[in-house]
């Protein structure tokens, strides 16, 4: 890949109880139309879920975490198997949907922009640098 491409990127957000509105970073999805590429890293930091709220379930959100990693990692075929006719859409609808607003535990924050060479390298900088936990 030579040259730079413009790409969206959103942050995924656990809110394990909706009405207190807190919240932390769970994940990042991104989309490269130029590259038509859509991908998303995740990481559940499970203490961080724990000091919200003591009685979320851990194994559940980390499965709606896992099935948009899925979702966008997939083709066409494969994506409609999580999602039905949404995940047959193509990636830029994807992204679109999965960054719009809800009420759910997992929630996509406001979408930011930037410039890549490589979107899959550009993903892991971004998972390290605003979801995964700071080294001590």
């Amino acid at each position: 890949m030579t040259g730079r491409h413009a790409f969206e990127y959103a942050l995924l957000r656990v809110v394990p109880r909706i009405e207190r509105g807190e919240a932390f970073n769970a994940g990042v999805l991104l989309y490269c139309r130029p590259l038509d590429y859509l991908g998303a890293r995740v990481h559940l930091d499970r203490h961080r879920l724990a000091a919200l709220d003591p009685d979320a379930d851990g194994v559940v959100i980390g499965r709606a975490l896992d099935a948009v990693v899925a979702m966008c990692g997939a083709g066409r075929a494969e994506a409609a198997r999580y999602s039905g006719p949404a995940g047959a859409e193509d990636r830029g609808r994807r992204f679109r949907r999965l960054t719009a607003p809800r009420s759910t535990i997992v929630q996509a924050g406001p979408v930011h922009t930037g410039l890549t060479a490589d979107p899959k390298t550009e993903l892991d900088r971004l998972l390290e640098s605003l979801v995964l936990p700071l080294s001590t």
